[in-house]
């Protein structure tokens, strides 16, 4: 096909450590559906199925390395943990940082309107680079160069995650020594009506309790229990994290 962006495919090529045995896999990877529209190429196709196939090995590749990463967790914070290095954002971040973004193929109206640019393209292809690699070699293969283009997960999820977390972190301050299941929340009372009520939640160390808050809600209230027992246990330890 004409209009291949050489010099950028080989750039992200090096920057996967992978050189494509089948380069049209990779070229369907970055062919946007609007680089078809402008030239009437039906029988060439775009992305889009790429992205669905990228889409499971990703969901895959990362459920496997954050279930041994996270030996304690459950599969909640699991589920939580892999929305977080899947959402849309995240992932544009990686086509930007891999230089997927200077590979697309899009149509001249799509390329002037910012189409190079825009959140949703960078996320399909994305997705569709990862199909495309898994078809081009194997699991073992996609897994190796997926993981080392996310790096440290757990730097990742760090930059990520909400900063005020207070469960989780009182959740990851205490796991390792006492258990997932080490906390218990505890609902100690409700007042005012019902279109303010206050609730006042204990938090548990498996029996030792550890603080109390109040909120107009069940989850704001076990925030603030959350809350005041990091304190506490920050003071039992003499003030070090």
């Amino acid at each position: 096909m004409d209009d291949l962006p050489s010099a950028p495919l080989a750039a992200l090529q090096r920057r996967l450590n992978y050189s494509f045995r089948h380069p049209e896999l990779l070229d369907r990877a970055v062919t946007h559906p609007s680089f078809l529209q402008d030239r009437n190429a039906e029988k060439v196709e775009n992305y889009q199925r790429l992205e669905f196939l990228g889409d499971a090995v990703l969901q895959l590749v990362l459920t496997e390395r954050l279930y041994a990463l996270y030996p304690e967790d459950r599969e909640g914070n699991l589920s939580t943990r892999r929305s977080s290095l899947v959402r849309g954002v995240f992932l544009v971040q990686l086509a930007r940082e891999t230089g997927l973004d200077a590979c697309l193929r899009m149509g001249l109206s799509e390329e002037a309107s910012g189409g190079r640019a825009k959140a949703g393209a960078l996320e399909d292809a994305f997705e569709a680079l990862i199909g495309a690699l898994f078809l081009d070699s194997d699991y073992p293969t996609a897994r190796r160069v997926l993981l080392a283009v996310y790096g440290d997960i757990p730097a990742r999820l760090a930059a990520v995650e909400p900063a005020d977390n207070p469960k989780g972190r009182l959740q990851e301050s205490i796991h390792l020594a006492h258990g997932v299941n080490a906390l218990r929340y505890e609902v100690v009372s409700v007042a005012g009506p019902d279109h303010a009520r206050v609730f006042e939640i204990e938090v548990f160390l498996l029996e030792r309790p550890l603080g109390r808050g109040r909120g107009s809600s069940k989850k704001l209230a076990e925030e603030a229990a959350a809350r005041t027992a990091l304190i506490t246990l920050e003071k039992g330890s003499g003030g070090k994290s």
